[in-house]
């Protein structure tokens, strides 16, 4: 920002200069306009004395004649200071005052000669290539019984022009300093009280804006001033009370903006982003601050968005669609956008409003799927229970043989559907006591758990020839609920037990890891495909429905195991090579 002066000195030097500048202009037109008189009466005056010279030719020039009037000529330019020539019509010179003529070259391109052999005004002011400086020329024709016999010019020195000149110049310069000093002077004490004036409303104008609305300014006693001082006065008034409300309502509007969960983006007509509320921070992972005042598309890289918002600025009604934001994951937005502009009808930009759609279909996708795949569980033994024993009310039942094994098929369907529908209460229990906090977790040994567990399945890993093994330190505590935590590792192991193959190996362990208690559950089994990894822990999920059913599976083990990680603080993950087997992985805070 270039520094600034003092209102005194934009005036006053803008007075002397005006002033200056008139003196000067109107000593250039005088002096000019008495250079253009002088050199008026110089040509009338070396037109008398061309022509004076001229009556030295009584007849016409001959060459005998030559030396005589040329001395003639010769006496007449030193007794007036002034260069004469004789030229013939020809262009030849034939008298000079200053050289010999016969050394000179045509005169016939001269345009003083050409002017008056032509009958023209014969002045000319140009630089002499004789005596190599500018001269003031002027030539006549000289007449013999109406004949042209030649021409005779007169030149003198401009510079002779500028020495008669500068004592008259150097008097009106000089009378124009005085003259500008004295008023120099004088708009310097008229400008001073004004310039006070205007200073001590400068001061009241910074006090209103540090926010001292309450001070008055007094005006001084100029009528402008004063009317302008009263106007300041009542401008600072109703500013206060406007600054009040627009506070008011700027406090209201930014807590409401960081108390909305959706993402708020305000942009002007030009897609200049203005404001962004917390939520559109985190979601486009972008510091407010910083991105305010620049273009859409440099903070936040979206076509998609961007032409959203072009369509809400070309449009004076509310728009409302989807969107995706790339990334990991990506994002599903629901975007509201609505046209602005001011109290004229002018447009001054879009408010869009982002509510991330992601987890809620996420959510959604996982309701249908479970209403689909629960009542597939539910309906596959209702089904064959159903059909089983029609098939005895029909008759079957007089058949000892297969009345028993229809029976065994009824029992084993119904013992099915009593353990999916066990494990659904069971998952809903622990959810709902999640929920509330009423799972207890206390100081537990974690060995202790492991053996419990180790007892429970092993019995079942005998029976597949698989072995399982387990390893933790008894010194190793975490706050847990032992009868919780020994149910997730018992649908664990279960599962590893019945996706392995015979002669493979199941292993527990448990260690701190990092300020973490971290146990893991390997096995040898079939392993799952990276596309089922993420999707593992939904309620009836399987991977391959034809041998979770064969091997007895519900498909809501793991979705337990989830919720009582939990329960417990802690979170779940599963690491598998198709093939090689699986390990999952509980990570419980340690104590």
């Amino acid at each position: 920002m270039p520094k600034r002066r003092r209102l005194l000195w934009y005036l006053y030097p803008s007075y002397l200069l005006i002033i200056l500048l008139s003196l000067v202009s109107t000593a250039w037109f005088a002096s000019d306009w008495l250079y253009d008189v002088y050199v008026e009466k110089m040509i009338s005056d070396l037109s008398a004395r061309a022509s004076l010279v001229g009556t030295c030719l009584a007849r016409d020039p001959s060459p005998d004649q030559r030396p005589e009037i040329d001395a003639i000529v010769k006496k007449l330019g030193a007794s007036t200071a002034t260069r004469f020539t004789i030229v013939l019509p020809s262009g030849e010179v034939f008298a000079d005052s200053e050289v010999d003529p016969s050394i000179l070259p045509s005169h016939a391109e001269r345009p003083e000669i050409i002017a008056a052999l032509k009958g023209e005004t014969a002045r000319s002011v140009r630089r002499s290539y004789t005596v190599k400086t500018d001269m003031l020329y002027v030539a006549v024709l000289v007449k013999r019984n109406e004949e042209v016999v030649a021409v005779a010019r007169a030149a003198i020195p401009v510079s002779d022009l500028t020495e008669i000149l500068r004592p008259v110049l150097l008097n009106i310069a000089l009378a124009g300093l005085l003259i500008a000093a004295f008023a120099g002077l004088a708009s310097l004490l008229v400008s001073r009280p004004l310039i006070r004036t205007i200073r001590e409303m400068k001061e009241g104008a910074q006090r209103f804006a540090a926010g001292d609305l309450f001070y008055r300014m007094d005006g001084g006693s100029y009528e402008e001033t004063g009317a302008l001082a009263e106007a300041m006065n009542r401008m600072a008034e109703r500013f206060h009370v406007r600054l009040a409300a627009v506070t008011s309502q700027r406090d209201e509007l930014e807590a409401v903006l960081r108390g909305m969960v959706e993402a708020v983006l305000v942009v002007d007509e030009h897609e200049t982003i203005v404001r962004l509320n917390r939520s559109a921070e985190t979601l486009f992972r972008v510091d407010a601050k910083a991105v305010r005042g620049r273009r859409l598309l440099e903070a936040i890289r979206n076509n998609d968005l961007r032409r959203f918002i072009r369509k809400v600025l070309d449009s004076e009604t509310p728009i409302e669609e989807s969107l995706t934001l790339p990334g990991e994951p990506e994002l599903l937005l629901q975007a509201k956008g609505s046209f602005m502009k001011d109290g004229s009808g002018r447009p001054t930009g879009a408010v869009v409003v982002l509510n991330d759609m992601t987890r809620l279909r996420a959510l959604e996708k996982i309701r249908k799927d479970f209403v689909a795949n629960v009542s597939h569980e539910l309906k596959t033994p209702v089904t064959s229970i159903k059909g089983f024993l029609e098939t005895l009310n029909e008759g079957a039942i007089e058949d000892p043989e297969n009345a028993r094994r229809f029976l065994d098929i009824v029992i084993k369907q119904a013992d099915r559907l009593g353990m999916i529908i066990e494990d659904l209460l069971s998952l809903s229990r622990i959810e709902q006591e999640a929920e509330k906090g009423s799972i207890s977790l206390e100081p537990g040994s974690l060995a202790q758990v492991f053996e419990a567990v180790s007892k429970t399945c092993r019995d079942r890993a005998v029976e597949k020839e698989i072995s399982l093994e387990w390893n933790c330190d008894a010194d190793l505590i975490a706050m847990i609920n032992p009868t919780l935590l020994e149910q997730a590792l018992v649908n664990l192991i279960d599962n590893a037990v019945k996706y392995s193959e015979p002669g493979k190996s199941v292993t527990m362990s448990a260690e701190l890891v990092d300020g973490e208690i971290v146990i893991l559950v390997r096995d040898q089994g079939f392993g799952i495909p990276r596309e089922h990894l993420n999707r593992v822990f939904e309620r009836f999920y399987r991977l391959d429905k034809g041998r979770s059913r064969e091997v007895g599976g519900t498909g809501l083990g793991l979705a337990i195991v989830k919720h009582i990680v939990n329960a417990h603080n802690g979170k779940i993950l599963v690491e598998s090579v198709v093939g090689r087997g699986s390990t999952f992985s509980i990570r419980l805070p340690a104590i």
